[in-house]
């Protein structure tokens, strides 16, 4: 395993470093006053837009997508320090790049498993940012966390598929630039493989029937950046036949081709995010005095800064031998790093995250750093995707076969 950067990362990683360093982080305080003067708080922020603009002209959009064809071509090996530097600023620096989920595992799953009618319409306009769009899996009456309990239907009627149901925290709802929803619904109820009784639909924002009900906070943010999370009904809502995403009864296959991808893009962000919290406790500790020493040479400050340090080395080592295998043996051969890797980090991060605002004493817990909002979302990070419970349990599975 050689994970030094190649040339070409490197070269990402510069023109990122700057891009970050120029727009972007100058960019968090005037994102906030614009949205404060905007009509509707879901509305984006011109300056969001101007910094989508600015990462196109240069080239670092849609950095995500290993598909030379429709994204940057890039490995998961090399989109890894990549994504670590947008999840420094995870509010804008993801969408400016047009690596923002929801979309991202969307445009995976239309790159993947949509028909050449399906990409054009909906692909096309997502890899371009000019629309964003939602996947509707979680449901409020279900314990979401096994997909196989999801109660949507999606019924075959001639031509068409009816959609009944209720999702909620579905990311990117509130956004009016959200277009199109992925859902995910049974359309066999009552298979004997229960597995095999899902499948994902398009479902056009537009369609009657579909009403998003009210958003949804995370820690009392609504997290506008990313289009909030929004509880959605679906009332017999109908769309063409043709809408189906790949097969009948493939939509958990589906589900768990998406979110393998999207689960190691958290853990890169979140190795940012974590980046992010040191700086800042770096700084305040050397900014600050008490009981007629400077923070920094606080006994207990130099444990949480050498701990946050080793977790942080640690944390990158094992998210970047999960990119390498799943570059070398796919999803399925990095399963057991995949899980691994859900379960360590967003844990560990809120720990550093957690230390951070405890070193900023009441500032932390403010609008004026970045670290509460930082916390909200590494701490969300522990149920989205699969509850660490869940992957556990999989993967003590996997660990206790050995041993039978």
């Amino acid at each position: 395993m050689d994970f030094a950067y190649d040339a070409h990362t490197e070269e990402l990683r510069a023109r990122l470093l700057a891009f970050m360093d120029e727009y972007v982080y100058p960019a968090e305080q005037v994102a906030h006053e614009q949205r404060a003067r905007l009509a509707s708080p879901w509305d984006t922020p011109q300056v969001v837009e101007d910094l989508k603009a600015e990462a196109r002209r240069q080239g670092l959009w849609n950095l995500f997508l290993p598909d030379a064809e429709h994204g940057a071509g890039l490995t998961n090996l090399q989109y890894a320090p990549l994504a670590e530097i947008t999840g420094r600023s995870p509010q804008l620096a993801p969408t400016a790049t047009n690596c923002a989920a929801p979309d991202t595992g969307n445009m995976e799953v239309l790159a993947q498993f949509a028909d050449e009618a399906q990409r054009k319409q909906w692909l096309e306009p997502l890899l371009a940012g000019e629309i964003r769009s939602a996947f509707a899996m979680t449901e409020p009456e279900v314990a979401s966390s096994d997909a196989t309990n999801i109660t949507t239907h999606i019924e075959r009627d001639g031509d068409e598929y009816v959609v009944t149901g209720r999702k909620w925290y579905i990311s990117g709802a509130m956004n009016p630039d959200c277009k199109i929803f992925i859902v995910m619904g049974k359309t066999d109820p009552d298979g004997e493989d229960i597995r095999r009784q899902q499948s994902m639909v398009l479902v056009p924002r537009d369609t009657p029937g579909v009403t998003v009900d009210r958003a949804m906070q995370v820690f009392g943010y609504e997290d506008h950046y990313h289009g909030g999370h929004a509880e959605v009904t679906f009332d017999h809502a109908r769309v063409p036949v043709s809408n189906l995403i790949g097969e009948e009864g493939g939509g958990f296959a589906i589900a768990q081709a998406r979110l393998g991808p999207g689960r190691i893009h958290h853990c890169m962000r979140l190795i940012g995010m974590a980046e992010r919290a040191i700086e800042l406790m770096c700084r305040r500790a050397v900014s600050r005095e008490a009981f007629g020493k400077a923070l920094a040479q606080q006994g207990v400050v130099h444990n949480w800064i050498a701990d946050a340090r080793v977790t942080v080395e640690q944390l990158r080592l094992l998210v970047l031998k999960t990119a390498w295998l799943m570059d070398t043996v796919g999803n399925r051969g990095a399963h057991t790093e995949i899980q691994a890797i859900k379960i360590a980090t967003p844990r560990a991060v809120v720990g550093i995250i957690d230390r951070a605002i405890q070193l900023h004493g009441a500032g932390g817990v403010s609008q004026d750093f970045p670290l509460a909002e930082l916390y909200a979302g590494a701490r969300t990070l522990m149920i989205a995707d699969g509850p660490d419970e869940v992957h556990q349990r999989s993967l003590a599975r996997r660990e206790l076969k050995k041993y039978r």
